[in-house]
């Protein structure tokens, strides 16, 4: 057995909760989505499945610790992270919107956008989350049976809690694309972008000048 049932599915529950919760990262999948369509969204998926698979092994395997230990080090990845955010809502704000033709065909009103970039930019972002490092290592030993092996119940989780969140930031994806068939309007959908990024540029700030806990 490689972890408790029982606890296994307190995590399961406990981190749907977390989930559902938007953040930077999903302000980010449901704009692109509603902007560009699911080909955008699914690059956002993407990349956010692998920033959350990359953060959490971090994670478990010491970086949490030796942010929580290092000061500096905390400080230096908190504003590069919030930099990217910032920079990545001016982006949002700048970039054009694609309108959905009739057969849902994309139509780019101006400018192009590329699922790779949408790819790096969600993963970037997702990983370059120092508290979020921070948190999973204070969120998965609420879990761990001490009974059992330590390292098969961390990877479990980690590999659970990264599906799970692929599988949310696909829901809000494929919910914002539907969504942009059914509106069709630049207008409305230029308005979302811009609130999308002024959003992520207003969590950068606020990122800044977060302080460590202590």
């Amino acid at each position: 057995m490689l972890v408790s049932p029982e606890h296994f599915a307190a995590f399961v529950v406990a981190s749907i909760i977390l989930l559902i919760i938007p953040g930077p990262t999903i302000i980010m999948v449901i704009t692109q989505a509603l902007a560009h369509g699911r080909r955008t969204a699914l690059a956002s998926v993407m990349g956010v499945g692998l920033g959350d698979l990359l953060a959490t092994s971090l994670s478990i395997a010491g970086a949490g610790a030796l942010l929580a230990a290092s000061a500096s080090l905390f400080q230096v990845l908190k504003f590069v992270g919030a930099a990217y955010l910032i920079w990545i809502g001016y982006k949002m704000w700048r970039a054009p919107v694609t309108i959905p033709d009739i057969d849902g065909t994309d139509i780019v009103a101006s400018g192009t956008v590329k699922p790779g970039a949408i790819f790096r930019d969600s993963f970037l972002v997702t990983a370059l989350n120092p508290k979020g490092i921070l948190f999973f290592v204070a969120f998965v030993p609420q879990f761990i049976d001490p009974a059992l092996p330590y390292l098969p119940q961390a990877a479990t989780y980690v590999l659970s809690f990264t599906l799970l969140g692929v599988i949310n930031a696909a829901m809000f994806a494929y919910a914002a694309a539907g969504a942009r068939q059914t509106i069709r309007r630049p207008g409305v959908m230029r308005v979302a972008m811009r609130t999308g990024g002024s959003l992520l540029m207003m969590a950068g700030v606020a990122a800044a000048l977060t302080r460590r806990a202590s």
